[in-house]
């Protein structure tokens, strides 16, 4: 084969096949993570029932995506079958099929189902975000504005790839990737920018405060963010240079991979360790319990044994669930 095919052409042939075995182990990561996910959420949170208000919301979540993943791993792996199987002998061979991704309507029902995916995953992020920053409206507005935008983006890639464009020659689709991975930044700076202003605040209150908590989640959130948007950043630069190859590997897979971030995220709020309302409404009180305890007799003329009770005064700060400091004064008159 090597005799009649030139080497760029076997690479992108090679790009392909490696994108889908990429694919393949991506989208094995992504089926065990959303079995974990359902069943995270059909049992009872470990720290109380929270999660019951939006049982419902995350189910659908966690189905619809994997129903969109699921349509969008079977259409590209029986797209790749036709490449080496059913068409081999098309004019142009493999590389034409490969090139010409959007001539077979079969692969807009893949790029469709990818997109609509990557909507619902946007969708979390933002409402994470927004409970987060108790739906601040300099938050909200500048990143529902981002959001749509993203998605009249996504709608004139879908447009353009229906009506025969080359996929690789779509200009918007890198418009759209880079509103895209922007909106995933964005999110983790506000998140993490967030959580440590409310581990300050509880510091203020309390020098010895233990902030492993706040410190772990935004840990969770860089963990669950990194790997798309390295990922994301490889996919805009290759499409931008217009490396066909690498553009391949990595568009079959980027879908899975954020699908992969955001599960992580769900099954940390099914199980009671994400971020919820109301700690972003948590503000650090300082609360008094005033024990008095003795008795205070009255003091009469021509009583010389005078007995006043001396008051004892209990103080607890409360610095969350976890730390309380109790200092005890007791004060003589």
């Amino acid at each position: 084969m090597s005799s009649y095919t030139s080497q760029p052409n076997l690479s992108i042939e090679r790009f392909r096949l490696d994108g889908m075995m990429l694919l393949c182990v991506c989208y094995g990561m992504f089926f065990i993570l959303t079995v974990q996910a359902w069943i995270a959420l059909m049992q009872r949170p470990r720290n109380g029932g929270k999660i019951a208000d939006h049982r419902h919301v995350l189910l659908f979540y966690v189905f619809i995506t994997f129903v969109l993943g699921s349509i969008s791993f079977g259409v590209n792996a029986r797209y790749t079958e036709m490449i080496w199987i059913d068409l081999r002998d098309a004019p142009g061979g493999p590389l034409a099929l490969i090139e010409n991704y959007m001539s077979y309507r079969i692969n807009f029902v893949a790029l469709a189902s990818g997109h609509l995916q990557e909507w619902f995953m946007q969708a979390l992020l933002l409402h994470r975000c927004f409970l987060i920053w108790n739906w601040s409206r300099w938050v909200v507005v500048p990143m529902i504005l981002l959001y749509v935008t993203m998605i009249a983006f996504s709608i004139v890639v879908l447009v353009q790839a229906g009506s025969g464009v080359k996929f690789y020659n779509i200009t918007m689709e890198l418009a759209y990737l880079c509103v895209e991975v922007g909106l995933t930044v964005i999110y983790t700076v506000l998140v993490i920018n967030r959580l440590f202003a409310m581990r300050g605040r509880m510091r203020q209150v309390m020098a010895q405060y233990d902030s492993s908590t706040y410190n772990t989640i935004a840990l969770m959130v860089i963990e669950s963010a990194a790997p798309y948007t390295v990922f994301a950043i490889v996919f805009i630069v290759a499409f931008a240079m217009y490396s066909t190859g690498l553009t391949t590997l990595c568009f079959l897979s980027i879908g899975k991979i954020q699908g992969i971030a955001q599960l992580f995220i769900i099954i940390r709020v099914a199980q009671g360790r994400a971020v919820t309302r109301e700690w972003s409404t948590r503000t650090p009180a300082i609360h008094t319990s005033l024990a008095f305890s003795g008795t205070v007799s009255d003091c009469t003329e021509g009583t010389d044994n005078e007995r006043i009770g001396k008051p004892e005064q209990t103080v607890q700060l409360h610095a969350g669930s976890e730390q309380a400091i109790e200092v005890t004064v007791s004060a003589a008159t």
